[in-house]
Parts: structure tokens; sequence; C-alpha cells
């Protein structure tokens, strides 16, 4: 393949699996023998590992899905420590997230590797800045969005909204994937058949709840065994 396989992946809200579906996509994608590579625009939230390395997990997965070692690359411009709104984080510490320093990161990443996978923050719509929001940012990434459903009380409401913001911009959406969340959900299968008959777009999966012995320790990353399970529930889109 001499194409790249770009994507996006956005979610219907903040914690709802779009960190393990985004490292699972980049798994199938180096599996499938493509040398692809995880990115975010920015993160916000960090913690010091046993090194005394500040870190951010949602990066240490994707580190752990591309093959990287800690630091080994920058896969996001913008690392702020406090786990709230990007916009709101960064205006207190006096910084301005900037769509062009955004793009000029993903463009250096992207000519390092054939293909690339972006994971949004939050939801899609989330302020960047005083102007702009993830769905300009998208816009100029302008690769097929894979939407990540967390199967929670709301969720139709939710991934509808998303779907239409989407394709309000003129953006492709190759598919979507349901996340079961930790918590159960009531007539999960008759949520889940009304989002596959009211989303026109490719339905790629249902990642299951995480085994006990995979779940995602506090203030660290997934493990590739982790990333692994979630990948065998999900196809890559056509």
């Amino acid at each position: 393949m001499n194409t790249p396989i770009n994507f996006f992946v956005t979610g219907t809200d903040t914690e709802v699996g779009k960190t393990l579906v985004t490292g699972a996509l980049i798994v199938k994608l180096r599996d499938a023998g493509l040398d692809a590579v995880g990115f975010k625009p920015v993160v916000a939230g960090t913690y010091l590992d046993a090194n005394g390395w500040r870190l951010n997990e949602d990066l240490e997965t994707l580190r752990i899905a591309s093959g990287l070692a800690p630091q080994e690359i920058s896969l996001c411009p913008y690392v702020l420590d406090e786990p709230a709104a990007p916009h709101l984080v960064a205006k207190n510490q006096g910084l301005r997230l900037d769509c062009t320093t955004i793009l000029h990161a993903q463009k250096e990443l992207q000519s390092q590797f054939h293909s690339i996978v972006i994971e949004g923050a939050g939801g899609f719509l989330v302020p960047l800045n005083e102007s702009e929001d993830l769905g300009d940012l998208t816009q100029a990434f302008d690769f097929p969005v894979i939407v990540v459903v967390g199967m929670r009380l709301g969720c139709i409401n939710h991934a509808l909204l998303t779907c239409e913001a989407i394709q309000s911009r003129q953006l492709n959406i190759a598919g979507w994937v349901a996340n079961t969340t930790s918590h159960k959900m009531p007539f999960f299968e008759e949520n889940l058949e009304t989002l596959q008959e009211r989303i026109y777009a490719p339905f790629l999966g249902v990642v299951p709840s995480l085994p006990l012995e995979l779940s995602k320790p506090e203030n660290g990353p997934y493990s590739i065994g982790a990333l692994r399970f979630a990948a065998e529930h999900i196809k890559l889109p056509d």
C-alpha cells in the first residue's frame, strides 16, 4: 500500500474510549504491515512515572500502540498538566492553542510515518481558542473521521448530534465504534440497534468491557494486551 491510510478519531464525549479505540486502530494498521503512529492535538492532565517523567496517559497509550518508547518522539505539541478543558487550562497558563502549530506538528510526524491516526480531545466541538474549535482543526486535517460512541445513557442523542456536526462540515464519517463503558447500560442491545439504524456510516464493531486483568491503571496507559483485545473486536474501515 503506497497511499497513506489516515483517520481522525472523535467521540461523543470525554471518557468514552477514544484512546482505547485509537490505540486499537494503530495496532491493526501495524499488524497489516503499515508504519502507523498516533497523534493528539492537545492533552490536558499529566502524572509522574517511576522515573520522575511527567507523562500523559493518552499519549503513552498511543506510544505503546505505535511501538515507541517514552519521550522517543513528540506525539503532541501541547501537553498541559491540569485535567480540564484544554482552552481554559491554556488560557490560565498564558498560552493560546494555535491551529497552525498543531498542523505543523502533525505534518512533521506524518513525514516520518506512513499512516497517522489522530485522536481528538473530548468531543468534536471542543474549543481550542477564542475563535476555533476541534471541528475546524478536523476540517484542516481533512481525514476520514471515526466516531467512538460511549454506550451509556444519553448516547443516542450524543452520537446523532456528533454525526450531524461532522457531516455539516462536509467531512466523511468512515465508520463508528460502540465502546462498552464500565457501567452496565440498560437496554444495551436495543440502544445499539437504534444507533445502527440511525447512523448512516459503517458500523465497525463493539468493544466489550475490558477483562479485569486488562483494565487501565489509574495514572497510566492501556497495556498492549488491552489494545489487542479491543482490536480483535473492531474492523478497519474499507
